[in-house]
């Protein structure tokens, strides 16, 4: 068999040249929507410069909760080039929190992990909501590990806190990217790749739901990864699909996100719907 180019497959800026123009058009409509709206920006939830989050209020108490994670190869990005992903899900009754966290090189991927299962504990100490967790690349490596972290060591937090996710273009085998450039800020090796990767550590309980969706023009391993880690967790009895969404590529997936009546769309609001009506009562809380 030929060998892999895994520099050409995970590159995705030079897969797609036209990520310039795509970022910036994002970061137009975020500037526009974050002076929209019921918002609170910049709220801490640790004591690191990049642990904030912003959160983007849909009309009446019970809206249900999503927390968006931002990619960028855990090396770039910060939550405000992201809040456009508010702008549909709050017009679905639903309110959305956008987190920042340390970045590569400066911390590890399983440090930045960590951060975000922080934050994800703030939130539900502050809403009692359990969040629908959605991630973009290296966010939905992070949606994955959140649906499959422990946590019991976050006291008044409910033992199964993440239910539900869905990781767009996500990374869940890590290995592949030691050889490339990437790997230049995210300083893996055999055995932190092995260790940062969903897909070779125990898997989330059963009942949980992923959504891997993926776009149809993206490469043949960001393809793979996708459908790798939907076939793995459904053979041990979870509710994980993957969904190809034809017609975008690694970054044009996520304006499906403010595409009204999209496959994508409606998938998150059903994901978050599901959990709507939730309770601190019904859940089984972590031992204090």
């Amino acid at each position: 068999m030929p060998s892999i180019d895994y520099e050409a497959e995970y590159n995705n800026r030079q897969r797609v040249p036209e990520h310039v123009e795509i970022g910036e058009r994002w970061a137009l409509l975020s500037a526009a929507y974050r002076l929209a709206g019921d918002t609170r920006m910049n709220q801490p939830y640790g004591k690191r410069e990049r642990q904030r989050y912003d959160i983007f209020h849909a009309a009446g108490e019970d809206a249900p909760l999503v927390v968006y994670i931002h990619g960028g190869y855990w090396q770039r990005g910060d939550r405000k080039d992201y809040s456009f992903v508010a702008r549909e899900l709050n017009a679905n009754g639903i309110t959305v929190a956008i987190p920042s966290y340390s970045l590569c090189p400066a911390v590890s991927v399983m440090e930045i992990a960590d951060e975000i299962q922080l934050c994800l504990a703030a939130l539900w100490k502050q809403t009692r909501k359990r969040p629908v967790v959605v991630g973009h690349s290296a966010g939905g490596h992070l949606t994955a590990e959140m649906l499959a972290r422990d946590w019991s060591g976050f006291a008044g937090v409910p033992a199964d806190l993440v239910q539900r996710g869905c990781a767009i273009s996500g990374l869940f085998d890590l290995a592949p990217l030691i050889g490339t450039s990437l790997n230049q800020a995210i300083g893996l090796t055999g055995g932190t790749a092995r260790a940062a990767s969903p897909l070779f550590r125990p898997p989330p309980p059963k009942g949980q739901r992923l959504i891997a969706a993926v776009g149809g023009e993206e490469s043949d391993e960001f393809l793979r990864q996708s459908r790798d880690v939907a076939a793995n967790w459904s053979a041990v009895g979870l509710d994980a699909r993957c969904e190809v969404i034809a017609g975008t590529n690694h970054f044009t997936v996520v304006d499906e996100l403010i595409r009204p009546g999209s496959a994508l769309l409606k998938g998150i609001i059903a994901l978050a719907r599901e959990g709507d009506g939730d309770t601190p009562a019904a859940s089984q809380p972590a031992a204090e």
